[in-house]
């Protein structure tokens, strides 16, 4: 047993002469609900495949479960964005594949009941699936494998938001009941906040924050007040902006505020956007 699901030490990884991720160094404790967040072209999903063992990386090293990606393969639960299923069979079919694939480990009543409550016909086949029917059926499979760590690239994008709002109830239960670690990336951050735990931003293909979500928010401050304020010479400033005679900013206090500052606690929408906004800000860890 090992209490760290992943640990990225220098980890990059390069396609021709672009880098997509750089220079990763990273540890995320097992038992907890992580959001990957990022823009675009971040990172986001190389971290992933990295860590599912689908891909080799260009430097550094990255460890799952205490081994290597490969060795952790069957206590890893993968479900990309592009959502892989083999078209030609039908849903049940795809199920009893699950099975015999992951003897010892299948849980056939949560891969049934997660396709039963999307209405699904067993007999369909995974072609004439609409988008939203496949990622149920995929992350059916990825649940009913019992996984210890879940790897999920954008899981919800293309479902309605009642199937996305079941389909994380679901997520957040196996999490609670098995002691899942799920490491979920998306582009909805707030529909993060209510469910996530930590917290892994990537921005420019190397991780800008990085830690317990309730931690980073409590060291960040988000302020306003005369717009002549000086706050860069006493406490790290994440974003900052002037209208007017007003300013406003996030920040990572180090000491007293001046008196005529207002504060207020930051959402992750907030934190994650002013981070995104200014790449030239320091990078934030908190102990994991």
């Amino acid at each position: 047993m090992t209490d760290t699901a992943i640990e990225a030490a220098g980890l990059g990884k390069r396609f021709g002469k672009r880098w997509a991720l750089r220079d990763c160094t990273v540890r995320l404790p097992t038992g907890r609900v992580c959001a990957v967040v990022g823009p675009n072209g971040a990172g986001k999903s190389t971290l992933l495949v990295l860590a599912a063992g689908l891909l080799a990386p260009t430097e550094g090293t990255v460890s799952v479960l205490g081994g290597t990606p490969a060795a952790a393969r069957a206590r890893v639960g993968y479900v990309g964005q592009d959502k892989p299923l083999y078209p030609q069979l039908t849903v049940a079919e795809t199920l009893r594949m699950g099975a015999d694939l992951n003897p010892g480990r299948w849980d056939l009543p949560t891969a049934e009941r997660i396709v039963a409550a999307g209405d699904l016909d067993p007999k369909s086949r995974v072609r004439s699936l609409s988008g939203g029917q496949r990622t149920r059926v995929a992350l059916a499979l990825a649940l009913a494998k019992r996984p210890e760590l879940l790897l999920l690239d954008e899981p919800m994008a293309d479902l309605d938001p009642l199937a996305r709002h079941e389909l994380m109830g679901v997520l957040m239960s196996q999490a609670a009941q098995y002691g899942t670690t799920i490491v979920m990336s998306s582009h909805v951050v707030a529909e993060l906040e209510d469910s996530c735990d930590h917290l892994l931003l990537v921005g420019g293909g190397r991780v800008r924050l990085a830690g317990e979500l309730d931690e980073l928010l409590q060291v960040h401050t988000r302020v306003s007040g005369p717009a002549d304020t000086s706050l860069a010479a006493h406490h790290t400033v994440v974003e900052s902006r002037t209208t007017g005679r007003q300013l406003t900013a996030l920040l990572r206090p180090s000491g007293p505020l001046p008196d005529d500052m207002r504060t207020s606690a930051p959402s992750l929408e907030d934190l994650v956007l002013a981070y995104l906004r200014n790449p030239q800000a320091d990078s934030q860890e908190t102990p994991a």
